[in-house]
């Protein structure tokens, strides 16, 4: 599969718009395969909604080297290109002097030609100095190309386009000027997911307007001749996402506005443990049967409203969770699965808090906006007995506050959790957290919550919080 890498010289420089159009310009002319570094969801809802195909995550703090490659080469079976976007500036990672979980490092991995995407507002021959800085910092990373992005008028652009290629002897790949049909609408968590977006009419002409500007504006011809093939060879990992055995037990997914912060691999990793993947939507629908329940994170608190008056969802849910129905919710899905949610006063112009019940599985509730709270995690679960170390993230506004008698399966080392570096709080069956955790390095905990004796073993009458 042909491939190359799209970074910025910094957050907000445009990238995701770029990928964007560059990922729906090519989907016009083949099959296209994005990725996505590090852990996000929204970005890859994008590029999954312009590509109709699932985007992948490449973070290389949280999965070994095989997870990586046998992700990619598990993405890149029937595609004939490969995109991969980075995440913030091309060097930012998990700490001041090595690249792990930065884009520089999926760029050196997979050896991709890289093109560097310049916020060229107000600058020209500075530009130059910017790119020939990103060069030599690290020389083992392939910077292939330049776009410019925010640009003004054509003197701007020849200026700084010169400099750069006489300067640093890449290419100028396109010069795409400040436009508003590149502005995506945004939110606290960042941009406002794309199936929400999709609620809105006018949604798929912004989507259609930011193709049309980029292709207008950059050289897509030259883009593809940089593209080089980079197919990791199947592994362990490529064989195990491919496989699917008879089905033995079925497993729900809440997807729908609220709950849509899903990793790509998700669902073939559950069916490669012999588990049927459903969906169904905690605000539109009433509950599915099923061995197993998935809340996913996403934006519950945008739809305090709507979700507590779905009553039978939340009353279904409740019940399944006290008969030990396996349940696994992250995030927005814990915020779910609390008792309540209060939206404070001044919160989104509100003039007064608003109390909202929730599921009631745990016994806690969910207060919205808190702190910010954005970083890595790295901790160990114990689950039926076992050990289970894992890396992961956490980025919420939300602060959910558990009664005394919580009971707690996950311990940090690294990152915050509900409280003071506890996270996992069990209900029978029940997990919920704020870690978010990637499908593929953690296949052995969702085996562990979904086996097929789950819930028939684990119960005990005497001891509600079990797990």
């Amino acid at each position: 599969m042909k491939s190359f890498l799209i970074s910025g010289d910094r957050s907000g420089a445009g990238k995701t718009s770029i990928t964007l159009g560059l990922a729906g310009l090519l989907s016009k002319e083949g099959v296209v395969q994005t990725y996505k570094v590090a852990m996000d969801y929204i970005d890859t809802s994008y590029l999954a909604g312009v590509t109709g195909r699932p985007s992948y995550n490449l973070d290389t703090f949280v999965q070994t080297d095989e997870e990586l490659s046998g992700l990619f080469s598990y993405g890149s079976e029937g595609a004939e290109i490969g995109i991969v976007e980075g995440v913030r500036g091309l060097y930012e990672g998990r700490d001041s002097f090595t690249d792990v979980g930065s884009t520089a490092a999926i760029a050196k991995r997979f050896s991709l030609p890289t093109i560097l995407v310049i916020d060229a507002r107000s600058i020209t021959r500075s530009a130059a100095a910017l790119v020939k800085g990103f060069q030599a910092f690290d020389p083992e990373v392939r910077i292939k190309g330049v776009i410019l992005n925010n640009t003004g008028g054509g003197h701007h652009v020849t200026k700084a386009t010169e400099a750069i290629e006489h300067y640093c002897g890449i290419p100028v790949l396109g010069a795409v000027p400040r436009s508003p049909e590149m502005d995506l609408s945004m939110r606290h968590l960042g941009l406002v997911p794309f199936v929400e977006g999709m609620r809105d009419p006018g949604f798929a002409k912004t989507i259609d307007g930011i193709i049309r500007h980029v292709g207008t504006h950059v050289d897509l011809d030259a883009i593809k001749a940089l593209a080089e093939d980079v197919t990791p060879a199947p592994n362990r990992i490529t064989a195990s996402l491919a496989s699917r055995p008879t089905p033995t037990r079925t497993i729900a997914l809440a997807f729908d506005e609220a709950f849509t912060f899903y990793y790509g691999e998700l669902e073939a990793v559950l069916r490669s443990q012999g588990c049927d993947v459903v969906r169904f939507s905690p605000l539109h629908d009433t509950l599915p049967g099923a061995d197993g329940y998935v809340f996913g994170g996403g934006y519950p608190e945008m739809f305090a409203e709507e979700l507590s008056k779905n009553t039978a969802m939340r009353e279904a849910v409740h019940a399944k969770a006290k008969e030990g129905t396996p349940i696994y919710a992250e995030c927005g899905g814990l915020i779910y699965l609390t008792r309540s949610i209060t939206l404070k006063k001044g919160w989104l112009g509100r003039e007064a808090d608003a109390a909202y019940p929730m599921c009631g599985v745990f016994s806690g509730d969910t207060v919205m906006p808190a702190g910010k709270t954005l970083r890595y995690v790295q901790g160990t679960a114990i689950l039926a007995g076992k050990t289970y170390p894992f890396k992961g993230h956490e980025f919420h506004y939300s602060s959910v506050s558990m009664d005394p008698c919580t009971r707690f399966t996950y311990t940090l080392s690294r990152g915050t959790g509900i409280i003071d570096g506890k996270d996992g709080v069990v209900f029978n069956n029940a997990l919920g957290s704020y870690t978010h955790l990637m499908p593929v390095s953690s296949a052995g905990i969702l085996a562990e919550l979904f086996g097929e004796e789950r819930g028939k073993q684990y119960i005990k009458a005497d001891s509600p919080q079990t797990l």
